[in-house]
């Protein structure tokens, strides 16, 4: 009998923490669904393109909603992670040129009127998100304008000179320098922010001079605060391995310095790989890092990618988006941009593509979609240096399971040939012209002036 009620009082136990468990799962009639299995950053953009947008010069309207009309030219050419330029009024105290610089902040949480309205904005990124782009946001942290609120009613968030007067930085006279070491500056700072976040739905951050005169705890209060609040992908517009304490994406200043010097024949072309494997040994395989060509600071100070590269542009172009990292495209630089857009003035883009570079970077954008050899940080595969004794020309291969990637690239502007060795040897298609192509082990390899190939093994 004890027995027996024993088993009894077992069932009962048994039978109620099922019905306990179901009813957790259960609202209603409906059960609910489980927790959401979706991949989040940085692994979501381990494929992605980031695409710099200029809304002042995109459009001769310069405004949002003329940039939106342009968002499925933008969907056909396959960038996926949409940067804007800030967005908020420029200041007009001690502004240079007519229009002043971006980066000039009068108030974190309006738009610039020349835009558009906050009702666009918004507008625009719902469309956007509507058409499966993230977009993130240009933030400067660093400083604000001379007549940003902030000026007069908190002074304290300023750094002074001896003196006790707010100071600039460098020769940026239309900007006046905060100080992050007091947290209230860093506690307003991170209050901005969030409005971005839970009032515009943003998807992340491009941090202006990130790591400059900015401690790094003020981004670790920064990402501890906003991060709960939504997935968010996390850019640093600086060039040290600490970044990535808090920081998915860093940009790789120094090889965008190198291809320059490279195409200048002040070094050879071989120190691309040694940097390329110095900087994996530095930053490691997860850390996600910016590769370029231009962007609104070169073009605008340094030159077009025609004016520092030459006609190796597009060779380049094929080595920042395949060799490692995040690779990035600036307005108009899928269709030739040929001048140095004016930085504090209206100077809209030339679309008309006279070149016929778009089909290009179309490409290239896709090949990191089908190869997840190229894809990013650990995602994809480190570069093995293909050994060659030419200096002018670098060549790799990238392989994660059954997909290999080869690039081979002529950065001169004589012909060249190189010995493939036989650990390569194999038949292959290459992505840019889609013809077949077999490298024979011992075999030579004749490069015309900036030839590259970018191989996928059949």
């Amino acid at each position: 009998m004890k027995q027996s009620l024993y088993i009894i009082t077992l069932l009962t136990l048994f039978i109620g923490a099922c019905q306990k468990d179901t009813s957790k799962e259960t609202k209603g009639d409906q059960v609910e669904s489980p927790k959401s299995t979706a991949i989040t950053f940085p692994e979501r953009a381990k494929d992605m393109t980031i695409y710099e947008v200029n809304v002042r010069q995109f459009t001769p309207e310069g405004t949002f909603n003329a940039f939106s009309d342009h968002l499925q030219e933008l969907k056909n050419l396959g960038v996926d992670m949409l940067w804007f330029m800030p967005i908020q009024p420029i200041g007009e105290k001690n502004r240079k040129g007519p229009l002043g610089s971006y980066y000039s902040i009068q108030d974190y949480r309006t738009i610039n009127p020349e835009f558009g309205t906050m009702d666009d904005f918004k507008a625009l990124v719902k469309k956007a998100h509507d058409m499966d782009f993230v977009v993130i946001l240009d933030w400067v942290p660093n400083h604000t304008s001379w007549d940003n609120p902030w000026i007069t009613s908190h002074p304290e968030y300023y750094a002074k000179d001896s003196l006790g007067n707010i100071t600039y930085e460098a020769d940026w006279t239309d900007i006046a320098l905060l100080d992050h070491t007091n947290p209230d500056t860093r506690k307003a700072m991170i209050d901005e922010m969030e409005y971005w976040i839970k009032e515009v739905d943003i998807d992340g951050f491009r941090c202006d001079h990130a790591g400059h005169e900015i401690p790094l705890y003020f981004w670790e209060e920064a990402t501890t605060k906003l991060n709960p609040l939504k997935d968010l992908f996390w850019l640093a517009e600086w060039d040290q391995p600490r970044m990535h304490l808090e920081f998915q994406a860093t940009y790789s200043w120094g090889l965008l310095h190198l291809t320059e010097a490279v195409a200048k024949g002040e070094e050879p072309a071989e120190a691309l790989n040694t940097f390329v494997q110095k900087d994996l040994a530095e930053y490691g395989k997860k850390a996600y890092r910016l590769t370029l060509t231009t962007n609104h600071d070169e073009n605008a100070w340094s030159g077009t990618v025609f004016e520092r590269y030459g006609e190796g542009h597009k060779a380049f172009a094929a080595f920042v988006f395949t060799a490692y990292g995040i690779p990035m495209i600036y307005s108009g630089q899928e269709v030739g941009m040929d001048k140095r857009l004016a930085f504090f003035d209206k100077d809209s883009i030339d679309w008309s593509d006279p070149k016929k570079l778009k089909p290009f970077y179309k490409k290239l954008v896709q090949i990191r979609k089908d190869n997840p050899a190229l894809w990013s940080g650990e995602y994809g595969a480190m570069p093995v240096i293909i050994q060659d004794k030419n200096d002018h020309v670098v060549s790799f291969s990238r392989t994660k399971d059954d997909n290999k990637v080869i690039s081979i690239i002529n950065f001169s502007d004589q012909n060249q040939s190189i010995t493939t060795p036989g650990s390569v040897a194999g038949n292959y298609k290459d992505y840019i012209s889609d013809e077949e192509l077999a490298l024979q082990a011992d075999g030579q390899l004749e490069l015309q002036p900036f030839e590259f190939h970018i191989l996928i093994a059949e």
